[in-house]
């Protein structure tokens, strides 16, 4: 069945490039996509004692020990249903396309087929290679359909995300190779009970300090870390919005999914060794990138700095090095992809029909868009960490997991840790998060109405349900957090397992 979530996202985008009604075929795939991946999750409701289920593969080099290998855990299958949720979501979203209909639709079903094959597969070759295939549609769909000077944003973002994904190749080969004689493989599963076996150091401790450094930079460029972020504002706000949505709310969470996948559970004393500096990094994330963020003006940008900047509460649930923290950042995986892809669905809307997102240039448009102005306000309340949402309780135990992963000292703020100091920075981040988001909550859908938006209507209904569907993910996580927290805990497991085997 697993495979069928990569088979039914390609066959809706060659259905679309071949002119079959191409966003009906591309919508239909992708319903049928959420169905499975509901389906999928309903059968972790039965405890088993094995960690993946759905186990399938074939072999593709016998001799190297490289197949196809597909399993889901719960960390896996959130990640799924995340994909599944925001590829319905930008389709029914999405404008229509003034050229290349088929070929439009047919990209935006090739990331999501990538989305869904990278966190399906328990195979390190074709984990990497399904990104790299939901790579190339982003860049075409910037650069062909995009707005503003899209070529230069396309340019930019390739040249990023080709570094990183160099970078990250190289990391995986290091690892491959640094494994013992007659243990090397690309298998996950195999990986997992090698390293337990070793008692947490399957791979030698004087190299996997060079080998998480190089994992860490390869995917910290693609999930935007401080200071290879600047590609992710400029790309988002030339992307097409259903390509900012999937981009921002799936495709980018592809790099702290691999972090908790590979590098922390098979690395555990690099992780430990570059652990101080990553939170300078996530530092770099929260406050130098909030403050920038103050700074903008255009909704397009702030939201895209905005992205960048919640990167760094889930850098320090990783960085942690706990299944409290852990879990938290696990689950502001699925938080904040929904809610960023409800802020960047709103963006759009808005930059389609009124052709501008200069803050400055509007105002009022609560009085003519009400409904679009309540999801966008839940969108905003959700992404500053209001309670009875989801990113508030990811964030909640992001900061009991870091705080609390070393011993408090009473006797002063001077003898915190650096991880203690580093809550602490992240805590003035939710201020600033506060100031930018209610500021641009006030300057679109607030004060005086501007004449040349007063004949503007609201949103239509078929344009509602997709923002009502994210928002009820919001809301339900988030008044019951429980049921993604108790279906992710084995996949962060091992990381936790793994430390307290060294303490």
């Amino acid at each position: 069945m697993l495979y069928l979530l990569v088979l039914i996202p390609i066959a809706g985008a060659l259905a679309s490039m071949l002119g079959v009604k191409p966003r009906q075929s591309a919508l239909l795939a992708s319903l049928a996509m959420l169905a499975l991946s509901a389906f999928l999750i309903a059968g972790f409701a039965a405890p088993a004692p094995e960690k993946f289920r759905y186990l399938a593969s074939f072999d593709v080099v016998a001799a190297i020990d490289l197949k196809m290998l597909v399993g889901l855990d719960g960390l896996g299958a959130m990640m799924v249903l995340l994909t599944s949720i925001v590829t319905v979501c930008a389709i029914q979203l999405s404008p229509q396309p003034k050229h290349s209909e088929g070929a439009y639709f047919g990209s935006l079903m090739l990331i999501s087929a990538g989305c869904q094959g990278a966190f399906i597969s328990l195979d390190l070759f074709f984990l990497y290679a399904f990104h790299e295939l939901a790579l190339i549609p982003t860049f075409l769909l910037i650069g062909i359909w995009g707005h503003g000077d899209r070529i230069q944003a396309a340019w930019k973002i390739t040249i990023y995300l080709a570094l990183g994904s160099f970078v990250l190749l190289l990391g995986l080969l290091g690892l491959y190779v640094s494994l013992p004689a007659g243990t090397r493989t690309f298998d996950l599963t195999k990986l997992y009970a090698l390293q337990q076996g070793a008692g947490g150091a399957l791979i030698p401790v004087g190299e996997q300090g060079w080998i998480f450094l190089t994992l860490l930079i390869g995917f910290g460029i693609l999930i935007s870390l401080f200071p290879f972020h600047t590609w992710a504002p400029t790309g988002y706000a030339a992307a097409p919005t259903p390509a900012a949505m999937l981009h921002a709310g799936v495709l980018k969470k592809f790099g702290l999914f691999g972090l908790l996948r590979i590098a922390y559970p098979l690395l555990p004393q690099g992780a430990q060794a570059y652990g101080n500096l990553l939170l300078w990094l996530l530092a770099g994330n929260i406050l130098y990138v909030g403050l920038v963020t103050i700074a903008q003006r255009r909704l397009d940008q702030m939201l895209g700095y905005s992205s960048v900047m919640h990167m760094g509460y889930i850098f320090l649930g990783l960085a942690s090095l706990n299944v409290i923290g852990q879990s938290g950042a696990a689950l502001l995986l699925f938080a904040h992809g929904l809610s960023v892809a409800a802020l960047l669905g709103v963006m759009g809307d808005l930059r389609e029909r009124l052709g501008t997102t200069q803050m400055e240039d509007l105002g009022g448009l609560a009085r003519v868009m009400p409904n679009l102005c309540l999801f966008f306000g839940l969108a905003l309340f959700a992404s500053i960490g209001l309670p009875g949402f989801a990113n508030f309780a990811a964030e909640v135990l992001v900061f009991f997991g870091a705080f609390g992963a070393t011993p408090v000292n009473v006797n002063g703020l001077l003898n915190f840790s650096p991880i203690q100091w580093a809550v602490i920075v992240a805590l003035w981040g939710v201020v600033i998060s506060a100031v930018y988001m209610l500021r641009a909550f006030r300057n679109i859908f607030f004060g005086p109405l501007r004449d040349a938006h007063r004949q503007q209507v609201d949103l239509a209904p078929a344009h509602r349900w997709p923002f009502a569907l994210l928002a009820a993910g919001l809301l339900v996580v988030g008044f019951y957090p429980k049921a993604l927290l108790e279906l992710i805990k084995p996949g962060v497991q091992p990381v936790a397992t793994t430390k307290v085997a060294q303490n």
